[in-house]
């Protein structure tokens, strides 16, 4: 029932609380991208550093979200949402007067650890206030807002970064921290689960470090050398604590991650795509935002109007789709729109040197109608396939997924990019570690008005794009193929619960 009296007036606030949180921090992880040239020249950042814009806040994201939730059941949604509300805000202002790369990574950090409060009790919130169809329509306003942050980040990125600076694109968070964290205080009611125990330290310290250390590790393999004792003691590491997280998550009484799940085949394949599409799509952005300002030539708002034949498709298609999709079997919906993102980046694979945009719109046009039915699929099918007593466990494991993808993506794809450049430049007779990370980095700007060199670091980066628009082409096959592993039934249909174990 919908709520009633005062009631209804709390209700409205929550969700206007709630919704304008999730807009600016889900804009944050897309409204960087356009900016990431503009910070390279201002900061003088090299390819990992500019990954690390990304990875900081990925990172901590993906890894404190279950633990975030946890803390919200156990102290109060309220609370914890305030809180987060308070430091996303203090972060975003370290993030806009950063004064070097290292300082800008680490405000990122501590964005991701605000955005993890907020991302891990916005439903939790909007279900304490609201029930039956009133609940199912502010979850629907709520998923618009979602569409809308991922849709509209590229264009403001871009009318932020060309008509104020970079550094706008965090600071524009401030006012809108400071009005949320006002209402959070004064118009959410709190909630919280009686049940809840103590937080999973363990398994919150194994699994961010084991993140953290494989994100490291690729990052930094083409710099330190990927047989060194550095690599190689800090990715057999993150394995080895991603073994200990496991284990550490077996004894637990109540942990942040119910392995059992993983025993059905369909929430791993749901969890596998989820996965996929992070780190074969989502992690591109990065680099084609490069490839766009500083190979093609183009502005930050000219490159961001240029991800717009993406993002319009990502908001419209679910809205014109989802009666259809309502009635068609998971397996077929989330396989098949993985199939049409792969087909997309194949398509953008055959840029060449000296092509325009034009040629990559027929495979932006195509991965943005595959990303559009695949979100709310993935969102669906996530708690489709569990009992409904752990559909917050299963959408906290879906937002790691996917954010923990982007991670891993960024970080696999920018070590491909880098490596294919620097090949392309010795056999060019460029030769030098710092000459293939700046070209990566800073596309034709490395050049320095050398014609030749213009010419060889447009070849080369142009060929590392099109080597991760085909590892992203495969990894996007992979997780379709994973898809069906979701049992057949139709998309608007719980999956039944299984009988308890003995």
């Amino acid at each position: 029932m919908p709520p009633v009296g005062g009631r209804a007036e709390r209700g409205r606030w929550t969700l206007i609380a709630v919704c304008a949180t999730t807009f600016m921090l889900l804009v944050d992880i897309t409204i960087v991208n356009v900016a990431l040239p503009s910070v390279q020249r201002e900061l003088h950042a090299s390819l990992t550093g500019l990954q690390w814009v990304v990875d900081a806040y990925a990172v901590s994201l993906a890894a404190l979200i279950l633990t975030a939730g946890a803390l919200a059941d156990r102290f109060g949604r309220r609370r914890i949402f305030a809180l987060g509300i308070a430091l996303f805000t203090v972060a975003s202002f370290l993030c806009g007067i950063a004064w070097n790369i290292a300082a800008l990574d680490a405000a990122r950090a501590l964005q991701g650890i605000g955005g993890a409060a907020l991302f891990a009790t916005a439903l939790a919130l909007i279900g304490a206030e609201f029930q039956g169809p009133a609940r199912m329509t502010a979850i629907a306003v709520w998923g618009s807002t979602v569409g809308f942050a991922v849709a509209a980040g590229p264009l403001l990125g871009g009318i932020i970064t060309d008509s104020l600076s970079w550094r706008w694109i965090f600071f524009v968070n401030i006012p809108v921290g400071a009005a949320s964290l006002a209402l959070a205080v004064s118009k959410v009611r709190e909630s919280r689960d009686a049940d809840a125990r103590r937080a999973d330290i363990a398994g919150l310290l194994t699994f961010s470090a084991a993140l953290f250390l494989i994100v490291f590790g690729l990052l930094r393999g083409n710099d330190a050398g990927w047989t060194s004792a550095q690599i190689l003691g800090t990715l057999i590491g993150g394995v080895a604590l991603l073994a200990a997280f496991v284990v550490v998550e077996v004894r637990q009484e109540r942990p942040m991650l119910d392995l059992s799940l993983f025993r059905r085949p369909a929430f791993v394949g749901v969890q596998a795509a989820t996965f996929c599409l992070g780190a074969g799509m989502f992690a591109l952005f990065p680099f084609l935002s490069i490839y766009l300002q500083d190979v093609d030539g183009y502005s930050p708002l000219g490159a961001g109007l240029r991800f717009l034949p993406i993002t319009a498709f990502v908001f419209l298609v679910p809205l014109v789709t989802r009666r259809r999709a309502a009635r068609a079997q998971l397996r077929v919906l989330l396989g098949g729109s993985l199939a049409i993102v792969a087909l997309g980046l194949a398509l953008m694979e055959m840029v060449s040197p000296g092509d325009g945009w034009t040629v990559l719109l027929p495979g932006f046009i195509v991965t943005g109608i595959g990303i559009g039915l695949a979100n709310p699929t993935i969102a669906g099918a996530a708690l489709r396939v569990v009992d409904p007593a752990r559909t917050g466990m299963a959408s906290g494991i879906s937002n790691t997924c996917r954010v923990g993808g982007l991670a891993v993506g960024v970080a696999a794809l920018g070590v491909l990019l880098q490596h294919r450049i620097g090949t392309h430049l010795a056999a060019a007779g460029y030769h030098g570690k710092a000459l293939s990370a700046s070209v990566a980095s800073s596309g034709l700007r490395a050049a320095a008005g050398n014609p030749r060199l213009a010419h060889a670091a447009n070849a080369s980066f142009v060929s590392g794009l099109r080597l991760i628009f085909l590892s992203g082409c495969l990894v996007l096959l992979v997780g379709a193929c994973a898809a069906l592993l979701v049992r057949p039934q139709r998309a608007g249909a719980a999956e039944p619960a299984p009988a308890a174990s003995p």
